[in-house]
């Protein structure tokens, strides 16, 4: 369904599939259980100082798990939640875990990249990629200034309604 007011091609209102939306939920659902109680169990049992870095990448951790909880009830909202995770497991294995393996080390991260890349063939598996580029890539880009135009049509639908 399109908007006949809005230039372009925006999609308004599209509804994903039963079992899209079933494989969305599934992979929140893994993040919100498995990832959650890796990463909270590890903050909250340690008693230690963190080294910075680890401390970002736990602390991500928990925040991913926090947002695949509202994932579970919201999956297309949440959908950029699974952008982000695809974005830096995809970048962890190319720029972190294959130079390591070219150089020799690879046995030193074998388990995570596995772990990786399970959940990145997952990701591809659950994001309704249609959906994805006609809503972030397809569509208009708001605008930087003034009224956003998605917001001027939900503005102007009601009076639209009450005139009819």
């Amino acid at each position: 369904m399109t908007d006949p007011s809005l230039p372009g091609p925006r999609v308004v209102g599209a509804a994903l599939s039963p079992l899209r939306l079933s494989l969305i939920r599934g992979y929140f659902l893994l993040d919100f259980v498995l990832l959650g109680a890796y990463a909270w169990s590890t903050i909250l049992g340690r008693d230690a100082p963190w080294p910075a870095l680890d401390g970002v990448a736990f602390s991500f951790w928990a925040a991913v798990s926090l947002l695949s909880g509202l994932g579970l009830r919201y999956p297309q909202k949440m959908l950029p939640v699974l952008f982000v995770q695809l974005a830096y497991k995809l970048v962890w294995l190319l720029a972190v875990a294959a130079p390591m393996a070219l150089r020799g080390h690879g046995g030193e991260v074998a388990p995570m990249a596995r772990d990786m890349a399970v959940a990145l063939a997952l990701l591809v598996a659950a994001i309704p990629w249609r959906y994805a580029l006609d809503t972030y890539l397809r569509a208009p880009a708001e605008p930087w200034r003034g009224t956003p135009r998605a917001t001027q049509a939900a503005e102007l639908e009601p009076a639209a309604r009450r005139s009819a």
